[in-house]
């Protein structure tokens, strides 16, 4: 990347009088497949590359994007962009960063198989092989991705941070039919590191052990146990509740009203920091520092450095998602929350790698202490309301907890619950904290970017089962 384009943007913004100004440069490399049937629907590889650029004038912010990379182009989009920003000076809401250090760095996440080192018809190869194992189900849907991200940040307050994030994407949706009934089945694997993770993921296995499971689900299920029940929801349920009822509504961006329109609001306010809504074992963190993490950087895309936040700390509401701009208005610095997926759309804030912490008890420990419950290992389906109060969540492979022991399996066992509701009737967390990968929409236009999901086996108590 020629890195001094971004830096000739900076020059000239403020020599157009621009009293805070910044410019994204990035450069994206990928490779994608999707397999429908044993079919190659799609396949395509290419790059793609340009600057996002954003200015205050008169407290007013302006933003611009150029994928034409060269020094007259530049200047004709920020003049063009300035005449607009300035007309719009008396009409819209003031903007004011808060100061933040500025940072000076170069990283990059290490591949030990590097993503080119392998060509198109090996990755592919990675998925047939898969699919040829499942020839027998009615529905297979698979889709890979890789994608090396090269980065460059700077900013009229010194700060300049050159990175490189290799990510890779699996995803796979089953259906699968017996006896005129059906069940389904999809999940998300992703990774910051080079194709190394191909191995750790153990993708054939993995599927084909919860091919049977469903199997077994779908011909020998039971219906759930009506009624107020415990539940011991494992790893994946946990980390799709986080995210949904403990990540999005900390968003700041939420709390004050700006994304009602498109992602919606929060129950939360300003005013509920130290509000108790849930048990004193429920602590919610979002960390995008951890290591190979699908969510993983180290600065912002404003250029903020990255941390772990104590969303929810022993049930209390503790801190929200912040970029430069929502953390002033509570008198705040940004905690690294601002990002944007790609250099043609503004940085707005986000959730990076979004679970509870774990406990010390063991699973087990968890379903011994149960007369009559369900354990839900997966889900399928979930829903929430906009303010990100009221949801649902139904299991896929689930199972009959009586008298402290594991028996049949179960049939989509519905949770319906508040957001305070579910954190309140959790009274164990167990130590097998695990992460699951996804891809978090929000924004107009859509964003959709990196994420983990996750958590420890929690027990939640006398809870409405569907």
């Amino acid at each position: 990347m020629n890195i001094d384009l971004a830096d000739f943007t900076i020059k000239y913004l403020e020599k157009k009088g621009a009293s805070y100004a910044e410019a994204r440069l990035e450069h994206h490399n990928s490779n994608s497949f999707v397999l429908k049937n044993g079919n190659v629907e799609v396949s395509g590889f290419g790059t793609a590359s340009g600057l996002g650029i954003r200015f205050l004038i008169k407290n007013t912010l302006g933003f611009a994007t150029v994928n034409k990379l060269d020094k007259e182009e530049i200047k004709k989009t920020i003049d063009n962009s300035l005449k607009l920003t300035k007309r719009a000076v008396k009409l819209t809401e003031k903007t004011t960063f808060s100061v933040e250090k500025p940072i000076k760095i170069d990283y990059k996440v290490k591949q030990k198989i590097k993503l080119d080192s392998q060509d198109q018809s090996e990755k592919l190869k990675l998925i047939l092989d898969i699919d040829k194992k499942l020839k027998q189900l009615s529905g297979r849907y698979f889709s890979y991705s890789d994608t090396l991200s090269n980065k460059y940040f700077t900013n009229t307050e010194g700060t300049s941070i050159n990175f490189e994030i290799p990510r890779v994407n699996f995803f796979y949706f089953l259906t699968i039919r017996e006896n005129n009934r059906s069940i389904q089945r999809y999940l998300n694997y992703g990774q910051s590191s080079g194709l190394e993770c191909h191995k750790t993921w153990q993708l054939e296995k993995n599927i084909l052990e919860e091919v049977k499971a469903l199997k077994i689900n779908l011909n020998k299920g039971i219906s759930p146990p009506k009624g107020k029940i415990d539940i011991v929801a494992a790893p994946e349920v946990t980390g799709i509740a986080v995210h949904e009822s403990g990540g999005h509504p900390y968003e700041a961006d939420r709390i004050f009203g700006r994304e009602a329109a498109q992602a919606g609001e929060s129950f939360i306010n300003q005013d509920m920091i130290g509000k108790k809504i849930g048990s004193d074992v429920v602590t919610v963190v979002d960390d995008p520092t951890v290591e190979n993490s699908y969510g993983f950087y180290l600065y912002d895309d404003e250029g903020v450095k990255a941390k772990r936040k104590f969303l929810m700390k022993n049930g209390k509401i503790n801190e929200f998602l912040h970029n430069r701009s929502s953390s002033i208005q509570m008198h705040l610095n940004s905690n690294g929350s601002a990002r944007a997926n790609n250099f043609n759309v503004e940085p707005i804030i986000r959730m990076s790698n979004t679970f509870m912490l774990p406990g010390t008890m063991k699973e087990q420990e968890l379903i011994e202490d149960i007369r009559l419950g369900v354990y839900i290992k997966n889900f399928m389906e979930w829903n929430i309301d906009d303010v990100r109060m009221n949801q649902k969540y139904v299991g896929n492979e689930a199972y009959l907890i009586k008298n402290g022991k594991i028996e049949q399996p179960v049939k989509s066992p519905v949770i319906e619950i508040t957001t305070p509701g579910l954190y309140s009737s959790v009274d164990a967390v167990a130590n097998n904290l695990k992460y699951f990968a996804g891809n978090c929409g929000k924004g107009e236009p859509m964003q959709g970017i990196p994420v983990f999901m996750g958590g420890p086996s929690i027990r939640l108590r006398g809870v409405k089962l569907g």
